[in-house]
C-alpha cells in the first residue's frame, strides 16, 4: 500500500511516500482509507514535539474516513460501512486500522473529505465546551483560531448548545469562513478584540473562551472573562506556552481549564459514546457540518502540513488518499 512515512524528525520535509505492507486487523477495524484529516498533532509529531514520541520510521495521521474491509465480532460497524475513525498513527496510508469504539458511521450526505475532519475536531470541541467548560444555553463563547478545523467545529458545537458565538480570526478571508461555520459575530485579532468582547457583552465579558493558540492570545483572553468565566486551554499553536499568576484567578473568580480529549479517553473511554450520540443528533439537525478546506493528494502531504503550520489554510485540511 502507498503511505506517507516519517523517516526523519525534520518537520514535513521528513515525510516520504513509500510502499508498505498492509496492517493486520488483529482485533481492530480494518479500513480502506479514502481521506485522511491533517491536524496539528501530526505536525508536532513530524518535529518530535508531541507528548507521544513513536520510534522512527512511522506513518502519521490521526483521523481517517473510508470503507470498512473487516471488523471484529461485536463491533458497531461491519464490512462495507462508510466510517470515520480516530487512530493514533497510520492514517496517511491506503489502509489503516482503528479501535472499534473509535469508528463511527458517516452521515449519508457527507463526503469522505468532510468525514475525515469530524472525529478529533468535533469530539474535542464537545468535550471542551460541555465536559470541561460547563457551557450553558445563552452564554457567550469566544473562539480563537475560529477559521481552522477545531475552530469551525467549536463554532457549530457552541451554536448547537444555544450559545452566542464571537469568533476571533486574523483577517477578512478567515472571517468569512467563521461566518459560514455559524458564528454570529466575528472579531479581528489585529484589532482590540478584548475591548470589543466587553462592548458586545455590555461590559460583562465572555463566559467561555476556547483557546487553541496560547501565547499572547491566552494572556489577553484572561482580561475578557466574565465573573466565573472559563478559559479553555486546548493547545499552543503560537508556540509559546503561557503562564498565569494565580492571584488573578482568585480575585476575579475565573477558571483556567485544561482540555485534553485524547488523554481523557484513557481515563473514561465511555465518554466517547455520549459525545458521539450528541454530535450525531446535531448532524441530523444540520447544525454540525464539517467545513472542508484545502484537499491535497496523498503525495502532497508535506505541503498540507506546511500550509497548516504557516496558518494559510482555513477549514479542515484533508488528504485525498483514493476516490470514495
Amino acid at each position: 500500500m502507498r503511505a506517507l512515512q516519517l523517516q526523519r524528525l525534520e518537520g514535513p520535509e521528513g515525510l516520504s511516500l513509500v510502499d508498505l505492507p498492509e496492517p493486520e486487523a488483529d482485533d481492530q477495524v480494518l479500513i480502506d482509507v479514502a481521506a485522511a484529516g491533517v491536524s496539528f498533532p501530526d505536525l508536532l509529531l513530524t518535529r518530535g514535539l508531541y507528548q507521544m514520541k513513536p520510534p522512527l520510521p512511522f506513518v502519521p495521521g490521526v483521523e481517517v474516513a473510508g470503507v470498512v474491509r473487516k471488523a471484529p465480532a461485536g463491533a458497531a460497524v461491519k464490512a462495507g460501512d462508510r466510517v470515520m475513525a480516530f487512530i493514533m498513527f497510520g492514517g496517511f496510508a491506503e489502509v489503516a486500522k482503528a479501535p472499534p469504539e473509535m469508528c463511527f458511521r458517516i452521515p449519508e450526505r457527507w463526503s469522505m473529505e468532510a468525514a475525515a475532519g469530524m472525529v478529533m475536531n468535533y469530539h474535542t470541541a464537545h468535550f471542551a465546551l460541555h465536559r470541561r467548560g460547563r457551557l450553558q444555553k445563552g452564554e457567550t463563547v469566544v473562539i480563537h483560531g475560529a477559521a481552522g478545523g477545531v475552530g469551525t467545529a467549536t463554532i457549530q458545537v457552541a451554536r448547537g448548545a444555544g450559545a452566542r458565538v464571537l469568533a476571533v480570526v486574523s483577517d477578512e478571508r478567515k472571517a468569512e469562513v467563521a461566518r459560514r461555520a455559524g458564528a454570529q459575530e466575528v472579531l479581528l485579532s489585529t484589532g482590540d478584540w478584548v475591548q470589543q468582547v466587553r462592548e458586545k457583552t455590555e461590559g460583562r465579558g465572555a463566559d467561555v473562551v476556547m483557546d487553541p493558540v496560547g501565547g499572547d492570545i491566552f494572556d489577553r483572553s484572561l482580561k475578557c472573562l466574565a465573573p466565573e468565566g472559563r478559559l479553555l486551554v486546548v493547545g499552543f499553536t503560537s508556540g509559546r506556552i503561557p503562564e498565569v499568576t494565580v492571584n488573578r484567578l482568585l480575585l476575579r473568580n475565573i477558571d483556567v481549564v485544561g482540555v485534553a480529549w485524547g488523554a481523557f479517553l484513557m481515563h473514561d473511554p465511555a465518554v466517547t459514546r455520549t459525545i458521539a450520540k450528541e454530535l450525531a443528533a446535531l448532524a441530523d439537525q444540520g447544525i454540525v457540518e464539517p467545513l472542508v478546506g484545502p484537499v491535497y493528494p496523498l503525495e502532497q502531504g508535506a505541503q498540507a502540513l506546511k500550509d497548516l503550520e504557516q496558518r494559510r489554510a482555513t477549514g479542515k485540511v484533508v488528504l485525498r488518499v483514493r476516490p470514495g
